[in-house]
């Protein structure tokens, strides 16, 4: 059997998939096309059921499970989103679901899988430990492993969206969307290249890892998958630190570019879906937009983006956008020694609505920092309207003879 499935496959793996997962939209972005210089498109599959692609493979890859394996229970672990997906398949075809996650997933996802009827068990630090318990747990009661990503019938049922992507736009020239085991990749990338070929067209997919996780640039220089050291990213959902095998084989053909972005880039792309677009999105399924900011898709035509989940802690969007304003420079946070006298408080408060920033927060306070007995320090978080208008506020206190300090987010 070929490593890449055919064009058959996935369409009839969306024909079985039709009374299961929704036809998300993929609605222009005027914002992100003025930045990108060409048409882009949003392929919302963060309004998918459970709020993410998951639920394609995880329901695809249940529903080709024998009457025997459906008795014997489903085992799978994660952080989130293929929790849900599995969680909901197994509850509509009536199979016992077991799922492992980490001791720090988000509260809402861990909510969503139980609510979706599924036993969650909390234990390890990391995805990478759930999965070996959930392993461990398959070896020991003979309930069947979901593996979230390095499975055939997984990458199938993902590439179903590849499908949907090309029926939306037929003309787009351009995917790109992220990168964590690959699964969503590898399925897209050979379902869109084979039906490319077949309207005659041909089609880039560029793949998007955030760089505290990014194991497939080194996979592809050494020609299989290989283990990194991943660092910690708000991009949870494709914090991985090794492609799958299946997935790998898919990428390493089909798939014409790999880059990576930063948490700052992903913070950015949040902010701007949820100002621009009115759409809530997470850092993983943010990953595409983020490159477009970043400057790192480059070509001409249409581009399209896939949001590939929506399932952000509200406490985490909290921080995320805080984080994506400073990184856009648009909230700063300024720290200024002042001499302890009355009025000094005031006249700066004065100067920043002079140059038309917003106080947002204020502490002032005579200890620490290495301060004399006469001086105090006033630290500020101010909100700004970008980089150049930061830039003025800061010159209006120099100018006043004040010494304002920036303070890294």
């Amino acid at each position: 059997m070929s490593a890449v499935p055919s064009l058959t496959e996935f369409e009839l793996a969306a024909q079985s998939l039709a009374e299961v997962i929704s036809h998300t939209p993929t609605l222009p972005s005027r914002a992100l096309s003025d930045i990108h210089g060409g048409t882009v498109l949003l392929k919302m599959e963060n309004l998918q059921r459970t709020g993410s692609f998951k639920i394609r493979g995880a329901a695809y890859r249940l529903s080709r499970l024998s009457a025997e394996e459906r008795s014997r229970g489903v085992v799978a672990a994660s952080a989130g989103n293929h929790a849900q997906g599995v969680a909901l398949a197994a509850q509509a075809l009536g199979i016992p679901a077991t799922i492992f996650m980490p001791l720090g997933v988000p509260v809402p996802k861990l909510l969503a899988t139980r609510g979706y009827g599924a036993e969650v068990v909390l234990e390890g630090e990391t995805v990478a430990t759930s999965l070996r318990l959930a392993a461990e747990f398959s070896e020991r009661t003979g309930a069947v492993l979901i593996h979230p990503f390095d499975h055939r019938d997984v990458v199938i049922g993902q590439g179903t969206l590849g499908l949907e992507l090309l029926e939306d736009a037929p003309d787009v020239d351009t995917v790109v969307l992220g990168i964590g085991g690959g699964g969503l990749i590898a399925g897209v990338a050979a379902a869109v290249k084979a039906r490319a070929a077949e309207l005659g067209r041909t089609v880039r997919i560029i793949g998007v890892q955030a760089e505290n996780a990014a194991a497939v640039p080194p996979s592809l220089a050494a020609g299989e998958p290989v283990d990194i050291v991943t660092r910690p990213t708000i991009a949870d959902g494709i914090l991985v630190a090794r492609p799958g095998a299946i997935p790998f084989d898919i990428i390493k053909e089909l798939v014409d570019e790999v880059v990576t972005v930063s948490d700052d880039d992903l913070a950015r792309a949040i902010l701007i879906l949820l100002e621009q677009a009115k759409v809530v999105v997470e850092p993983a399924g943010a990953a595409g937009v983020a490159a477009i900011l970043a400057g790192k898709v480059s070509g001409t035509g249409t581009t399209m983006a896939v949001l590939s989940g929506g399932n952000i802690d509200p406490l985490l969007l909290q921080r995320v956008v805080s984080h994506g304003l400073a990184a856009s420079g648009r909230y700063l946070t300024i720290r200024v020694p002042l001499p302890d006298r009355p009025g000094q408080l005031a006249r700066v408060s004065e100067l920043i609505a002079e140059a038309g920033a917003n106080v947002i927060e204020a502490m002032h306070t005579r200890h620490g920092h290495g301060l004399q007995i006469s001086e105090v320090i006033l630290e500020l978080s101010v909100e700004t309207r970008g980089p150049e208008h930061s830039e003025h506020t800061l010159d209006t206190l120099r100018r006043a003879g004040f010494e304002p300090i920036l303070v890294a987010d």
